[in-house]
């Protein structure tokens, strides 16, 4: 489970509910100060995640010159979805989300991010339609499914939601964390922030979204053939997917590869500094000409 510092959002940010074709998203919108924005950047949450993982970024992204837009996935923490339905999850729904999120922002092309599971899911968007994106950057998110020992983690939390209600189940990870010597150094309110967040999540896509991450073909090959440019980004350590099955996936792509020294699965949450410092600087050599700030 990822776990920003704070659920507060940095000033120049702002909470928006972004309109689309296929429904309302809940998004933080990020602005640079002044100036022309040299472009926009949609960034999507993995798994458990949310907008609030990328809170950390939208101040250096903003002082490099880029507008920031961190949505909540359909039945992810704000953004509504179905708790019994599994079919609204399916990976080309949510790729047909994100390409109706794109088209709502009204701007030149969109530089798109996103983190393990949004990842796949911003692959999916790619291949369907590679025509709206400026590039794509793949945030600790490989070929294929992850690793066995993160498969029988996401097996556990999808039976105890076919049998417990989100309260009970929170409770469980909690007791795994602490019986897995997982610190929490953060204070009472960033855990209750937490428990909020997982307490509005819906079951069904969490089931849906999970079996996903287990059973993902490798589609990187398909991805190379439409892609525009592509970036590959992670911590120096992953156990969800190996660093050095990061690097041949960018190799087989033709990608830019960043590693963030002293991070781990989040470096948007782990180093944020850092991790900005090397998506601005690929998305400089990827971006469409500079345009005035738009407003969605």
């Amino acid at each position: 489970m990822s776990r920003p510092s704070t659920f507060t959002p940095p000033s120049g940010t702002r909470a928006h509910r972004l309109a689309t074709e296929r429904g309302e998203f809940a998004a933080l919108v990020g602005e640079p100060e002044s100036g022309s924005v040299r472009g926009t950047v949609l960034l999507l949450p993995g798994f458990t995640g949310s907008k609030e993982d990328f809170i950390a970024l939208h101040g250096p992204l903003g002082a490099a010159g880029y507008r920031t837009v961190a949505v909540d996935g359909r039945g992810q923490y704000e953004t509504p979805g179905p708790a019994d339905d599994e079919a609204p999850y399916a990976q080309a729904e949510l790729a047909q989300d994100v390409l109706a999120q794109v088209a709502a922002l009204d701007t030149p092309r969109v530089h798109l991010l996103g983190h393990s599971l949004g990842g796949l899911v911003a692959r999916a968007a790619v291949i369907a339609n590679p025509a709206p994106f400026a590039s794509l950057t793949l945030m600790a998110s490989g070929p294929a499914a992850v690793t066995e020992p993160q498969q029988q983690r996401v097996k556990l939390l999808q039976g105890a939601l076919a049998t417990l209600d989100m309260a009970e189940v929170w409770e469980a990870i909690q007791a795994l964390d602490a019986a897995d010597d997982v610190a929490d150094v953060r204070g009472a309110d960033a855990r209750d922030d937490l428990r909020h967040r997982w307490m509005l999540n819906s079951p069904a896509q969490l089931i849906a979204t999970g079996h996903q991450l287990c059973t993902e073909p490798d589609r990187v090959a398909e991805l190379a053939a439409l892609a525009p440019p592509v970036h590959v980004l992670s911590g120096e350590h992953d156990d969800t997917w190996p660093v050095p099955l990061l690097d041949d996936m960018a190799r087989r792509l033709g990608a830019e590869r960043s590693v963030i020294t002293g991070a781990e699965h989040s470096p948007n949450t782990d180093r944020p500094r850092e991790t900005a410092a090397a998506l601005a600087a690929f998305w400089d050599r990827h971006s469409p000409c500079a345009h005035h700030r738009a407003t969605s």
